[in-house]
């Protein structure tokens, strides 16, 4: 609904957005000091884009040239107020800054708050963009008059945050020269919040790394108090910052509300000067897996904010949260020329390898961090495999796996190699949606028998880059499920070697009337070097994709026709060797045993069988023959 007055347009906030206010008002109650650094991050925001603008519109500055913030208490009116110099904002702007909350993310934002606990609400706050909303957690009214770089009109917005705002223009005696003046009318318990000390505390500790000045003025009339300095934390020394400043940031850049995991900060110098602050997160973010998959490092140029949309990493790493500040790249950049710049690229490169590299010593000094990490974001970091191959080998050794050997633990490549057995020439592997299915797959018993590590796969990306044939320290990686087994060179234990049985004569000729019962439904059928336990098994043909590769091109829509799979039988077996010495009695009977051995192996691959219909009746005929119906 919207009405109008002569001065002011009210509309109705969205049900969503009621509802969203509701429950920030009261399920994020207990953090709600949060508010006074969303407001400051959104004012210095509002300064760095003044900044920017004013590279090529140097008028948009008058007189007043210097950024800076201001927090003005009123404790005997129940005020506080948070004023900035910046861009400013229109009407227009408003309708569309404040009067829409979240636009793609409410719903989610709703989703997880009620499933959240304790500081985790908080730190949703910041994710999902909603930080102006946070000022009702302690004002009972809430307004906002703002005037527009280079303007000479002013606008007022105001809610309740009950169900509606109103916007309409505002005079220019009521608004600041210029920019955005957020007045807060507090509710009777959130009076501490215009206590001088506390407001010190709480910018010193939660705002006091923002790249704009921060005044404090204790009540209306009083001179202003700097309170923070303005000076940008990337630019001071590391033996300056403490690690709670670290963390401030942190959560004020990467829209978190945890700990880091690791915090990366250098100088480049050389060909090109940046300073770089960034960090890995404790925890996932909640956007990690956008099928947009964009990074979230933004890009300054002298201390002026240019853009949060410059690729600053590579996909792979977007987990990584921070900035980069350039002394190189020209401050009237375009956002559209970004990207084809030559020294942003020469910058990505060495942020890129600089994270590697901070990572891999982690990997090597601290193998329990890296570890959250990699539980974490490994699953990302594995795309690198696929999109990266300049960097691939660099990568595989930061790659953790579970395997057959592995237990609860994870193993790298490093390990795997020093293990491997004697004439083991490649890095097996498995890939599949679930360890615990992978383990019971029949593929793996010759490998078990000879007590060959294999690794355990089960993120999508892993069917991807193994498909890339990459190798490492000289070994290929080699799926158990494609081709032959290679195991010929490999001894069985000396547990299994003692327990092997002798291969019937006939089943050399059972197999070769399998295959000609099954035509064209397999590409071979063959006695198996990998199965030990099991009767059959399919496998991918040497040079075909695997399997589990073939599965999700096919449901992705980007497979037109699938390989013919390989049947293995064991020849070992008692079932086949009893099979095998029917001879070429009851015809029927063995055909219906042939495509039944082949129904078998597509349920244990996890398929279906080839033809439903067909393989009931089939059942049902060996059924029939076992009871001598």
């Amino acid at each position: 609904m919207t009405t109008t007055t002569p001065d002011m347009e009210t509309k109705s906030f969205e049900a969503d957005v009621a509802r969203l206010l509701h429950m920030m008002v009261h399920s994020v109650y207990s953090e709600r000091e949060v508010f006074l650094r969303e407001l400051i991050s959104n004012a210095a925001d509002a300064c760095e884009k003044l900044r920017y603008e004013a590279i090529s519109r140097p008028e948009l500055l008058g007189d007043d040239p210097k950024p800076r913030i201001t927090i003005v208490a009123d404790a005997d009116n129940r005020r506080l107020s948070i004023e900035d110099n910046g861009i400013g904002m229109n009407g227009a702007d408003m309708t569309e800054a404040l009067g829409t909350i979240a636009r793609s993310g409410t719903r989610a934002f709703m989703e997880r708050l009620e499933a959240a606990k304790g500081g985790e609400k908080a730190e949703l706050v910041g994710q999902f963009g909603v930080g102006f909303y946070s000022a009702f957690m302690v004002a009972e009214k809430v307004e906002v008059v703002s005037r527009p770089a280079g303007s000479d009109e002013a606008w007022r917005w105001t809610s309740d945050g009950k169900g509606a705002y109103s916007v309409g223009p505002a005079s220019l005696e009521d608004a600041p020269q210029r920019g955005t003046r957020v007045i807060l009318h507090l509710m009777e318990d959130a009076l501490s919040f215009t206590e001088a000390y506390r407001l010190e505390q709480l910018v010193r500790s939660h705002s006091g790394h923002v790249p704009v000045p921060v005044s404090l003025v204790e009540k209306p009339d009083a001179e202003p108090r700097e309170i923070a300095d303005g000076t940008a934390l990337w630019v001071k020394s590391k033996n300056d910052i403490s690690t709670e400043e670290y963390t401030d940031f942190y959560r004020s850049v990467a829209g978190q509300y945890d700990e880091p995991a690791a915090t990366i900060h250098f100088r480049a110098e050389g060909r090109q000067e940046y300073n770089v602050l960034a960090f890995i997160p404790g925890s996932r973010p909640f956007d990690l897996f956008d099928p947009d998959r964009s990074g979230h490092m933004k890009l300054y140029v002298r201390r002026v904010f240019i853009t949060d949309d410059a690729e600053l990493v590579p996909r792979y790493l977007r987990f990584v949260r921070g900035i980069v500040d350039s002394a190189d790249l020209p401050l009237n950049i375009s956002r559209e020329m970004i990207q084809q710049n030559p020294l942003l690229a020469a910058i990505r490169k060495g942020v890129t390898n600089r994270v590697l590299n901070d990572l891999a010593k982690m990997a090597e000094n601290d193998a329990e961090a890296y570890g959250k990490i990699w539980e974490n974001f490994g699953a990302v970091i594995k795309e690198g495999l696929y999109e990266d191959f300049e960097r691939r080998e660099q990568i595989l050794k930061l790659v953790r796996f579970t395997s057959t050997a592995s237990g609860d633990e994870t193993r790298n490549l490093a390990d795997y190699v020093a293990a491997m057995k004697e004439g083991q020439k490649a890095i097996y592997f498995m890939t599949g949606d679930d360890r615990a299915r992978l383990e019971g797959s029949p593929q793996l018993e010759g490998f078990r028998a000879r007590g060959i590590e294999v690794l355990l796969l089960t993120d999508p990306i892993d069917a991807f880059w193994t498909a890339n044939a990459p190798d490492f320290d000289g070994k290929p990686f080699k799926s158990v499920t494609q081709g032959g087994a290679d195991l010929a060179e490999i001894p069985l234990t000396e547990a299994e070697a003692k327990d092997k049985p002798e291969t019937p004569a006939e089943v050399d000729g059972f197999l070769a009337f399998v295959k000609e019962t099954l035509g064209d439904d397999v590409s071979d059928v063959r006695a198996s070097e990998r199965l030990t336990e099991s009767a059959v098994c399919l496998v991918a043909p040497e040079n075909a994709l695997d399997r589990q590769f073939e599965r999700l091109l096919s449901a992705a829509g980007r497979l037109d026709k699938a390989s013919k799979p390989i049947l293995e039988i064991n020849p070992r077996h008692p079932r086949i060797a009893a099979l095998a010495k029917l001879g070429e009695t009851e015809p029927d009977f063995r055909s219906d045993v042939a495509h039944l051995l082949y129904d078998e192996a597509r349920v244990l691959d996890g398929d279906r069988p080839l033809d439903a219909r067909a393989f009931s009746q089939r059942l049902a005929r060996l059924i029939d023959r076992g009871l001598g119906a």
